[in-house]
């Protein structure tokens, strides 16, 4: 009987593919109409990307009429779901961002998927033959990615232009008046609610930027909840926080003082009623702001220090650079395998990442082989309350990697080793050999560079 019964399910199985595998020849998903990018920063591939890239990689797509079937509609549905989440170009080509540039990170990803063959996905071109991407195309999409990542290094000092990489400048235009008083109340105590902690108490000078702590200390002997990130080079960070919640290091040099577990003060009265007192540093504050003592004054002198806490000349740098004895043999093959394991598609510009938010459970449910909870895992989640934010987190830059254990947002993983495969099973999909994993530490501890002319301070992870 059983065999009797599957032959008609088996015949039904093959019509109806067959049936979607003649549709698909003349229908394939496109963006609503309403939402027309311009293209013109496209050049040749301007077409090609719109409909063969943002039916999958946007927010303004239409179900074709037959995802409401059964079974097929689960599949397409987690298709979508898993295209957005890999690359979301609504973010740059929607209605409201038109004129946007097109991210680092976008660069590196459509690279990599086209000198990888990964894209558009087999089964999908095995029914929508339309949508397959050709030799030429492949051509023009590379082209175009050189060109446009030469605008990113047009002022950069680098002699290899096509890498997704670039070296850190010497250092930032600042008022070295405002980053001397910055950095005194970034090491001011009086921030805090009973004068403590500063918020180098956190971000440690001797320690890379950071306090190599799972979670943060605060005032009390409270534990914070997620990684506190290093400041170095947090000037490049397209926002600030693990969750972006702070969109500049001004806006993120108010959070701590008035956060409950850090620093635990009330308001900005509180603050300023205690460094008016301070008759030398007022004198010098008012000089600098003739309003005086104000939050946003404050805020303002932090970040103008925080942007001289730049670390350039890493040997990496110098590589870059057109030193080709600045790193080594295997040092260069861990790069290269940086590149080629994904690596480099979220961890671009000039401090390897701090580009795009990216979801820690990507390829795999981190989290459920992890488990817990275990500190803030809601990522971008807290800031927009959307569902789909859900995990998602912005991607930490790399420079100086070697000083800044533990890592990741959880504070769980202490050595590089355990990082890169943790990266490469839930992040690129990909399971790092042993071999591949030690060259890519290796390049990665050519990152670590200088602070006003010397090697940055910090304990080396352990190896």
């Amino acid at each position: 009987m059983k065999n009797i019964l599957s032959l008609p399910v088996a015949m039904a199985a093959v019509c109806l593919a067959f049936f979607f595998f003649v549709i698909g020849q003349f229908f394939v998903p496109q963006a609503r109409s309403a939402a027309q990018p311009d293209m013109k920063k496209f050049s040749k591939v301007a077409d090609m990307v719109r409909d063969k890239c943002m039916a999958c990689h946007s927010r303004g797509y239409d179900l074709p009429f037959y995802a409401s079937i059964p079974g097929i509609k689960q599949i397409i549905e987690t298709d979508y779901r898993d295209g957005l989440r890999a690359m979301d170009l609504s973010e740059e080509f929607g209605e409201q961002v038109i004129n946007a540039a097109v991210n680092e990170a976008t660069l590196a990803k459509m690279e990599w998927v086209t000198l990888n063959e990964t894209m558009p996905p087999a089964k999908f071109t095995a029914i929508h033959w339309s949508a397959r991407v050709s030799a030429k195309e492949r051509e023009n999409i590379l082209d175009w990615v050189k060109a446009a990542r030469a605008e990113y290094h047009r002022r950069s000092l680098s002699v290899r232009p096509n890498e997704p990489v670039q070296p850190l400048p010497d250092a930032l235009p600042v008022s070295a008046a405002r980053a001397d008083l910055g950095k005194k109340l970034f090491n001011d105590k009086r921030l805090s609610s009973d004068d403590t902690l500063s918020c180098a108490g956190c971000h440690d000078s001797s320690k890379a930027g950071t306090d190599n702590r799972r979670f943060a200390e605060g005032v009390r002997g409270q534990v914070g909840d997620i990684n506190a990130p290093t400041v170095y080079n947090a000037v490049f960070n397209f926002s600030q926080f693990w969750n972006g919640r702070a969109a500049d290091l001004a806006e993120q040099a108010g959070g701590p003082p008035f956060n409950p577990i850090e620093m635990a003060s009330v308001d900005w009265r509180q603050i300023i009623g205690k460094l008016q007192k301070d008759e030398e540093l007022t004198r010098a504050f008012i000089k600098e702001y003739a309003d005086g003592w104000t939050g946003d004054n404050i805020m303002n002198a932090i970040a103008e220090y925080e942007k001289t806490l730049v670390t350039p000349n890493s040997r990496f740098d110098k590589w870059l650079k057109g030193d080709n004895k600045a790193i080594s043999e295997e040092e260069l093959a861990g790069y290269q395998r940086f590149v080629a394991y994904r690596c480099s598609s979220c961890h671009v510009g000039v401090s390897l990442g701090g580009k795009t938010y990216e979801y820690m459970d990507l390829k795999k449910d981190y989290f459920a082989d992890r488990g817990g909870p275990l500190g803030s895992d809601a990522g971008r989640m807290d800031v927009t309350k959307k569902e789909e934010d859900l995990h998602k987190f912005k991607v930490p830059n790399l420079r100086n990697i070697e000083l800044t254990w533990p890592y990741l947002h959880d504070g769980t993983v202490q050595t590089l080793n355990e990082a890169v495969h943790i990266m490469g099973i839930y992040l690129s999909g990909m399971d790092i050999t042993p071999g591949d994993n030690d060259r890519i530490v290796a390049f990665l501890r050519t990152l670590t560079g200088e602070f006003q002319g010397k090697r940055l301070e910090g304990q080396a992870v352990p190896r």
